[in-house]
């Protein structure tokens, strides 16, 4: 199975480009899109089915937004934090930002997490706060018992690899130690980051400001990841970044990540 994240950054505005790049990959077998930015009566179900795909999407005007693509059917869609948590998280899906679906055999978890905006901001402790309850979600969800593929916008680079000036990183969203550590956490659940199963050195990205010709120049930060339940590591073959997008007119300031999986056989 392939499988891949991109954060458009508005489906409207990059429906073209999201149309291209899935014509580039027939290999693929599911995508989740974060920033979506639609409410879900206005995404292009009618656009997407024309190029053979199903898709499950939770959506709301002008912010946030995720949705999960697939080739083949999917079930169990549950929007949000309350599906696992209950109606107490209820608040917490006030912004769309999660979805988790069944397809070929694996539970596919799409996220989009909050920025953040400034280090110390009332936003910054919402952000953090978000991240525990992705971490009680989780642990409620147990990835050492599941076929488990997250994948999303985490909006954090793991370690200093992972941007490309961490000088005086505690000053920098995205990058603190506190942010940092929410996703130790999580990771300690049982999970793995699929492109460090492959590529161990720095340099690759995955977002880049699009101000100070910082694509140009390749300085970026790795914030969209493809995490797998520990168990699954035998069943992994490879994972990329394609920067190919972000070449593109007026394209987002993400670029897609791909995995490839073995096919999930059920015992």
């Amino acid at each position: 199975m392939y499988i891949a994240t991109w954060n458009v950054n508005s489906i409207r505005a990059r429906l073209d480009h999201l149309i291209a790049w899935l014509g580039q990959h027939p290999e693929l077998d599911v995508l989740c899109v974060q920033e979506t930015k639609v409410v879900d009566g206005d995404f292009p179900v009618a656009a997407i089915a024309e190029l053979g795909w199903h898709c499950a999407f939770y959506g709301q005007k002008t912010y946030n937004g995720v949705a999960i693509l697939s080739r083949t059917p999917l079930a169990q869609v549950a929007p949000g934090f309350v599906p696992v948590l209950g109606s107490g998280a209820a608040a917490w899906d006030e912004q769309k930002r999660l979805l988790m679906a069944e397809t070929a055999g694996y539970r596919i978890l799409n996220l989009y997490v909050p920025n953040g905006s400034a280090v110390g901001s009332d936003k910054y402790h919402y952000k953090l706060e978000w991240l525990a309850l992705l971490r009680q979600y989780l642990e409620h969800l147990n990835p050492q018992t599941l076929p488990l593929v997250i994948l999303g916008d985490f909006n954090v680079a793991f370690t200093d690899l992972d941007l490309h000036d961490p000088g005086d990183r505690e000053q920098k969203i995205m990058a603190t130690e506190a942010e940092r550590q929410a996703w130790q956490g999580i990771l300690g659940l049982g999970l793995l980051d699929g492109f460090r199963l492959f590529t161990t050195d720095g340099g690759h990205y995955t977002w880049w400001d699009y101000r100070g010709g910082a694509f140009r120049r390749n300085h970026g930060w790795r914030i969209d990841y493809i995490l797998i339940s520990q168990w699954l590591q035998d069943r992994a073959i490879a994972c990329t970044i394609d920067p190919t997008p972000r070449h593109w007119a007026q394209p987002s300031d993400h670029t897609p990540v791909i995995m490839h999986l073995e096919n999930w056989q059920a015992a």
